[in-house]
């Protein structure tokens, strides 16, 4: 199964990484969308979560994808058969994964005419918030027939509450 690189970002760093800034700019494009369905529907409070998907879908490709909660882990998958590893993003941070991917197929036109296409460029966005904090040098993705599978190890620190916690 192909590697697929992972960035990860602890919160201890002052700094931004550039990718990380992006990706606040994705989801702000999809907050905005989701409010102007918010906006046509007169304001009627209920689907935040529907307008979310649904902004989601009409500017990026949403994979079909899964997020499992095990005892000392999360386990998600997602459908991106498309995708090659090398095209694909992964952002660890301690409450969420993020997914992005940019796709471009080209064709050389050679010696023939095209006379139908659909390769196209395809991007991919998704983020997982997680309900408890994860390692993020325990997180690992791989690829295989389509499938990016992402593991990430919970966070092994807890507080008084029983709840797990990331270390400042």
């Amino acid at each position: 199964m192909p590697q697929v690189a992972i960035k990860r970002v602890d919160g201890k760093k002052t700094s931004t990484p550039a990718i990380l800034e992006e990706v606040n700019a994705l989801s702000e494009q999809i907050r905005q969308r989701a409010f102007e369905s918010f906006e046509r529907r007169g304001y009627d409070d209920g689907s935040a979560l529907t307008d979310w998907l649904q902004a989601e879908r009409e500017l990026f490709e949403v994979p079909e994808s899964e997020l499992v909660e095990r005892e000392e882990k999360f386990e998600a998958r997602l459908s991106a058969p498309s995708f090659e590893p090398s095209e694909v993003q992964i952002i660890a941070l301690p409450d969420a994964l993020i997914v992005k991917a940019h796709s471009s197929h080209t064709q050389d036109r050679g010696d023939g005419d095209i006379r139908f296409r659909e390769l196209e460029q395809k991007d991919l966005f998704r983020r997982f918030d997680l309900p408890s904090p994860i390692d993020v040098e325990q997180v690992s993705a791989k690829m295989d027939k389509g499938i990016l599978q992402l593991t990430a190890l919970k966070s092994k620190q807890a507080d008084t509450s029983g709840r797990r916690t990331v270390s400042a």
